[in-house]
């Protein structure tokens, strides 16, 4: 599709505009996802070559401030919550994903990072594994388009089926833990389903993310490449660090909800500039079998968790 505005100073000028109209308390998670999407296909990205790299500091920094909104004691409850969860969905996608991959006749490569990314934390997990089982750029290209595309759908798909389920707070949030692949889409979706939800969501999904670690070690035995190293997700350790001084130290209160308020609108920008890298021509890449074992994997930890979740 041919953008509607073809002068770059003019699509900058209304792609700042937009990031401004993000920060402001009108702008749901949602909705500022969707506004990136459209103004992709309408109008067109013009920094998208650099915008990579901002997104993942953006959305680090944005988790580290959501830290301040927590207490310890809260922290660890839904750590807990979460920890039976989290091993036996990681091992189900996993597992899973191998015979999809077998029967769909998949890279042995791609198989991997779209079970990678299922399983842990989406776009994270993928550029984790990324140097240790070494995939062409197109792979890890098809794999972030079909993660981050899967991850668009549920920002909209889980809030409107939590409502529907009456799921409560603390149920939503570690639903959204567990079903939803990259840590953008699963605070986003917890922060509009309420303040509790966000917590518990927040809280689980960074703990989840720190199976990185072991699964990368793992995935060294698996592909037998020497001299791959870890990559480690640092900024969890400042998101505890950030739970402890707001235990910790009373003087940080009077911070702490204008430093999360911060982050949420963050978050918001986040999510705008994800969905702006959410072009047609991304899109296309989809191949149909790669679609179809992610949508598989997605479907199987959604349902599985959320009836877990419930009963």
């Amino acid at each position: 599709m041919k953008n509607f505005i073809q002068n770059e100073t003019s699509q900058k000028i209304i792609f700042i505009g937009v990031i401004i109209f993000c920060l402001t308390p009108f702008i749901s998670s949602p909705i500022a996802l969707a506004l990136g999407i459209i103004l992709a296909i309408f109008i067109g990205n013009p920094f998208e070559k650099h915008l990579h790299k901002y997104i993942h500091l953006l959305l680090q920094v944005s988790i580290v401030g959501l830290g301040f909104g927590l207490k310890l004691d809260e922290a660890l409850q839904a750590g807990k919550t979460g920890f039976i969860l989290t091993i036996v969905s990681i091992c189900t996608v996993m597992v899973l994903g191998y015979f999809l991959g077998k029967i769909y006749k998949l890279d042995k490569q791609l198989s991997y990072l779209l079970s990678v990314g299922t399983a842990i934390c989406g776009g994270s997990a993928i550029a984790a594994t990324s140097p240790i089982i070494k995939p062409s750029t197109k792979q890890i290209s098809l794999a972030l388009a079909i993660i981050f595309t899967l991850n668009s759908v549920a920002l909209f798909v889980y809030p409107f089926v939590g409502h529907i389920l009456h799921l409560s707070q603390e149920q939503f949030g570690l639903w959204c833990a567990v079903g939803i692949h990259d840590t953008s889409s699963v605070v986003g979706a917890a922060s509009k389903y309420g303040d509790e939800a966000l917590k518990i969501a927040t809280t689980v999904k960074l703990a989840r993310a720190l199976w990185i670690i072991p699964l990368s070690v793992i995935t060294m035995f698996i592909f037998k490449n020497k001299g791959s190293k870890i990559k480690i997700p640092w900024f969890i350790g400042w998101f505890i660090l950030a739970i402890l001084v707001n235990t910790y130290f009373p003087f940080f209160d009077r911070f702490s909800s204008v430093i999360t308020e911060a982050s949420k609108s963050g978050l918001n920008v986040t999510l705008f500039l994800i969905g702006s890298t959410l072009s047609l021509q991304t899109l296309k890449t989809i191949g149909l079998k790669p679609l179809a074992s992610a949508v598989i994997l997605w479907i199987t930890i959604s349902i599985g968790s959320l009836l877990y979740i419930m009963n």
